[in-house]
């Protein structure tokens, strides 16, 4: 518990916050661009600037794991946030569409280096016994920066701009921070101090190919639930006949369950095991979301069936981060983290769109919460199919062979 109240833990669990303020700001924002006619903004040019922003972090996510592990989480980590405050602060600045899309481009490549890189110092700072919790715990600081952002908008809207400076501004302010009190990890040192380096295609070769692939398709249907639900429960909701103050209040209810069940989730992953925790936060937010398309006509039971769905649906994606800060060695750990936030960022895109069209077709209920419950289906199938964590302490099969540092735990069938 101490480590959680050390510096390290508040700066990566800050620099999270920065993530979950970003996911809101642009979606707060862009009613007021398009009735301002900004640059020239209409809802066509409001979707190209919000999936050229989700692209860089992908591109962000998937480019920064290499990195992290030649040079070191604390490095990349300070160019990742410098990054993303400088060009979050250019955007108010731009001068059309096309620059507004290119600085969020830009500012959404750090962005996306932000969190594998805080995750993976969490992982490493934490003692191994810990470390699902630490993943989950840090990305308790996603959905207070969504909630910061949104009460900031209320606030400050129709003055988009200061929106922007001011999660700039705090990225800039959190540098010299991370600067003089983040050292650099332990695992990552003992890792660089080895002659023979591990390059990033391990991730792919045969002993993990069964890993990569389970974690992937896994994180691309957590974040697929993540960002479908966050942009469309309230017209779900609508659609289902609620009104609309019940229908934003849900969407409060559901961020709070999220919250609780990171807590939850961390805590019962290290000590039931994170493979079985998935499959279980994976099943029970299948049921949950199907439910969810029966019409409720009590205001209390449908509140505590939104909480209990968050605190399932949006810690089931946290494991799967958990799960691959365990599964790999150090040096290859930020590689293997990025690759699956990156492939999960795909999924960010996929489920708002294709929700989207739902909505259009005038099938959005009840065949979006199916849709949606399916995909958890399908994230629990392939969470099932990678292999089962162990202690090193453990008497280990006799197939079993992990090289890396010797916090990794290795595998079992």
């Amino acid at each position: 518990m101490n480590k959680l109240l050390s510096w390290p833990a508040l700066l990566c669990w800050l620099t999270v916050l920065l993530d979950g303020y970003d996911l809101v700001v642009l979606g707060a924002v862009i009613p007021t661009l398009i009735d301002e006619n900004h640059v020239g903004f209409t809802a066509a040019s409001a979707t190209f600037a919000a999936t050229v922003s989700l692209i860089g972090v992908a591109i962000g996510a998937a480019g920064v794991g290499p990195l992290a592990d030649r040079y070191g989480r604390r490095s990349v980590l300070l160019a990742s946030i410098g990054l993303f405050s400088v060009f979050t602060i250019a955007v108010p600045w731009a001068g059309s569409v096309a620059v507004f899309g290119a600085f969020r481009l830009l500012a959404g490549l750090g962005l996306g280096a932000c969190m594998p890189t805080a995750l993976t110092f969490m992982a490493e700072h934490m003692p191994a016994s810990r470390r699902a919790f630490a993943s989950t715990f840090t990305m308790t600081g996603y959905h207070a920066g969504a909630v910061l952002a949104s009460l900031l908008a209320l606030w400050l809207i129709p003055s988009w701009e200061i929106l922007f400076y001011a999660g700039g501004v705090a990225g800039l302010l959190l540098l010299p921070f991370v600067w003089f009190k983040l050292p650099e990890t332990d695992a990552y040192l003992q890792a660089r101090a080895k002659s023979e380096r591990i390059g990033p295609t391990v991730v792919l070769q045969r002993r993990y190919l069964r890993t990569t692939l389970g974690v992937w398709v896994g994180s691309f249907m957590g974040l697929l639930l993540v960002y479908g639900l966050n942009t469309w429960l309230p017209k779900l909701m609508r659609d289902a006949g609620y009104n609309m103050s019940t229908s934003l209040t849900l969407l409060l209810v559901l961020n709070v369950g999220a919250i609780i069940g990171l807590v939850v989730a961390g805590t019962l992953a290290d000590r039931r095991g994170t493979k079985p925790t998935i499959l279980v936060w994976f099943a029970a937010a299948a049921v949950l979301l199907a439910l969810l398309s029966v019409e409720v006509s009590s205001t209390v039971v449908l509140n505590a069936l939104v909480l209990v769905t968050g605190i399932f649906v949006f810690s089931a994606q946290v494991l799967v981060y958990a799960y691959v800060t365990q599964a790999y060695p150090a040096e290859v750990r930020a590689t293997a983290l990025g690759l699956a936030s990156a492939v999960g960022r795909l999924g960010a895109i996929f489920g708002p769109t294709i929700t989207g069209a739902l909505i259009v077709a005038g099938s959005a209920h009840p065949w979006g919460f199916y849709f949606f419950a399916v995909v958890a289906g399908i994230g629990l199938l392939a969470l099932a199919t990678v292999p089962r964590l162990i202690d090193r302490t453990a008497s280990p099969p006799a197939e079993i062979s992990v090289t890396g540092s010797d916090d990794v735990k290795e595998y079992a069938s």
